[in-house]
């Protein structure tokens, strides 16, 4: 594991599933979208399982319990437990049986994951602002989650009771497109109250310490597609991770990432779990992988060679990264990412 500020994706000369002992993998985006695997998702698993990595389903969506998801993964041909699987329900329920009595009553708004979290750590579930709750807590319930129970949340806070939220992410990804994540419906409440939520999920400390407690790693690796939760969190967990786009991240936001959103490695889909990830090496002024060298020039980055696509993104990334510091990178990347058909 590398430290200081992050100015380039890392090689690796093993593959990572070798590397690492377990994968901390995040679901959407990364695993399957809109309740559909995403491609090469089921072989790379079944690859890395079979090389001897434990894999390990890190999700801060809140909506359904463990079994529920394991049942899933284990329909799209990914063999899981609900030991396997680790929410932000679970996180944020043991961050409220931390500072409410044992039994205490909690309102929730979101889904079944929600109460089956709770009720583990020995807290009641409840429906209404008027049942005396003792917290209230929000995750993501579903496209049908009705209206007024952003109410029920609000009358709640606004009478002091401690409020918690699972995540913040505003997006969560679907079949059909990017869709409003609970990081949404938190914004309701927060407008409705002025109040703000203590918070579990991703990147916060709460879910990487759930996570560690549950999966007892000791060389883990976050595979995840969100800088602003899955990057983030390894970094502040002070883990590797592994960027991989099929989710919500893209070339350009990559480039622009400030330190805390810098990946260990980039690569396309799960695939990059069973190889070595190449080196991006310092050439002159710039920075070479693959066939592709990549350089910072006075208002845009600059691309030269040919070769992988991904080699070429990695070697923009060590420019862009280099050029930004400890900032975010604002030199027009667009031309280059278009060569890279990115």
């Amino acid at each position: 594991m590398s430290h200081g500020v992050r100015t380039r994706p890392e090689g690796s000369g093993r593959p990572l599933s070798e590397a690492y002992d377990t994968a901390l993998l995040d679901l959407d985006g990364v695993v399957y979208a809109g309740g559909n695997a995403i491609a090469h998702a089921v072989e790379s698993l079944a690859a890395a399982r079979d090389r001897g990595m434990r894999l390990a389903y890190v999700t801060n969506n809140a909506l359904r319990p463990p079994d529920a998801v394991a049942g899933h993964l284990t329909e799209l041909g990914i063999p899981a437990r609900a030991e396997d699987v680790i929410t932000s329900a679970q996180a944020v329920a043991r961050l409220i049986s931390e500072q409410v009595p044992q039994g205490a009553r909690v309102l929730v708004i979101g889904g079944e994951g929600l109460r089956v979290a709770l009720r583990e750590r020995g807290l009641t579930p409840v429906e209404s602002a008027d049942d005396d709750p003792a917290a209230v807590v929000q995750g993501y319930g579903g496209p049908e989650l009705p209206w007024g129970r952003f109410a029920e949340a609000s009358y709640a806070v606004a009478r002091g009771v401690p409020w918690f939220a699972s995540n913040t992410d505003l997006t969560i990804p679907s079949d059909r497109g990017i869709a409003p994540g609970n990081g949404a419906a938190v914004e309701v409440v927060r407008i409705a109250t002025g109040a703000e939520p203590q918070v579990a999920g991703k990147p916060l400390p709460p879910m990487h310490k759930e996570t560690i407690i549950r999966t007892g790693a000791k060389r883990p690796l976050v595979v995840g597609d969100r800088l602003d939760t899955d990057i983030e969190g390894a970094f502040n967990g002070g883990v590797d991770s592994l960027l991989v786009l099929t989710g919500v991240t893209d070339g350009a936001g990559l480039l622009a990432a400030p330190p805390r959103h810098r990946p260990t490695y980039v690569d396309a889909d799960l695939r990059g779990l069973l190889s070595g990830q190449p080196d991006v090496t310092e050439e002159g002024d710039g920075f070479r992988c693959g066939g592709w060298t990549a350089s910072a020039g006075a208002d845009r980055l600059e691309l030269e060679g040919e070769g992988e696509a991904l080699d070429g993104l990695r070697a923009l990334c060590a420019a862009a990264w280099t050029a930004a510091g400890e900032g975010s990178c604002t030199l027009d990347g667009a031309k280059a990412l278009a060569r890279l058909g990115l």
